[in-house]
């Protein structure tokens, strides 16, 4: 078997394990909280004892805790998250309904906060020690310390309600006019992206200075090699490993930031429908949503393992 492919096996069948680990979280947690699926169901009415034991046991809430933990895994694999207390609708088609639009800012998000990273961190590095450097690792300590909430009331503020450039909340759907989704997503995604990327930034600029030191590095300065050549074909893949891990784990924070970005500015995505069921004491979209993001992030980060084998080809023969 090629060494990729096995690589690439034994990566994927970790994840079951991992999986199998996030679902049994979410059930304990949602279990053991003060969410009560019979009082919500009855909310804005005075129900009897009787009729609260009834909805309990019809909807299995009074089974041991293993058997209900074996039924809400084998509705699992069916695709069934449950059923809405309050609205009576499919977990699932609420999540299909919003994560597009949460996936949107992610990976707009995602995308800034890559370029921007590269841009910075790799000026950073060929100016080192010069204005150029001391300006980008300035601003990256502040992007760090910075809140994206935060950040997102200042865009609000004087880019939305003082200047007029962006929308300050709402949403446009691109097939209606992918001007008006550019315009509603600009915020949000810089928000979302800016303390990602300066993290990012700090990473990228260490990495190609350690690079950049390195003997093959000056010898192709050398050899007369033009710097774009070297930085861009060499430098930069060899730098990108410690960039990619931190990424990876930076995808939690993309993912979970996009649910506080998205009430800051109205977006009916994720963020909308997990504060909505909170609020409203409906256990099983709360789970539906853990469910589904904490899914998302772990496949991501199985992405970012497998692009470390295109990134440091030493990984595939190690």
């Amino acid at each position: 078997m090629p060494a990729v492919l096995r690589i690439v096996l034994r990566r994927v069948a970790l994840l079951v394990p991992l999986l199998l680990g996030i679902v049994l979280f979410a059930f304990l947690v949602m279990r053991f909280s003060d969410a009560d699926p019979a009082s919500a169901f009855f909310q804005g009415a005075n129900p009897t004892p009787g009729q609260l034991h009834e909805f309990r046991e019809r909807n299995g809430l009074l089974d041991p805790l293993p058997v209900r933990y074996v039924h809400f895994v084998g509705d699992l694999l069916h695709g069934d998250l449950g059923t809405s207390t309050l609205t009576r609708a499919a977990v699932a088609d609420q999540i299909v309904t919003a994560l597009p639009l949460t996936l949107q800012l992610a990976f707009l998000g995602l995308g800034l906060a890559v370029a921007l990273s590269l841009a910075g961190g790799v000026t950073a590095a060929v100016y080192r020690d010069r204005w150029p450097d001391q300006a980008v690792r300035a601003v990256s300590l502040v992007g760090v310390a910075a809140p994206g909430f935060w950040l997102a009331l200042l865009m609000i503020q004087y880019l939305a309600v003082a200047k007029g450039w962006f929308p300050a909340g709402g949403y446009v759907n691109p097939a209606d006019s992918v001007t008006g989704w550019l315009r509603t997503m600009a915020l949000p995604a810089l928000a979302l992206s800016l303390p990602v990327a300066a993290q990012l930034t700090r990473v990228v600029r260490t990495s190609v200075v350690e690079e950049l030191d390195k003997d093959y590095v000056r010898t192709a300065f050398g050899s007369g090699l033009p710097p774009r050549v070297v930085v861009g074909r060499n430098v930069l893949r060899n730098a990108l490993v410690n960039p990619l891990t931190v990424l990876g784990l930076r995808i939690g924070y993309l993912l979970g930031g996009a649910v506080v970005i998205e009430t800051v500015f109205a977006l009916p995505g994720m963020g909308k429908l997990v504060i909505d069921a909170v609020q409203n004491g409906d256990p099983a979209v709360v789970q539906g949503v853990v469910l589904t993001t904490a899914t998302g992030f772990v496949v991501v980060n199985l992405v970012i393992d497998l692009l470390h084998l295109v990134v440091n080809p030493r990984l595939r023969t190690a």
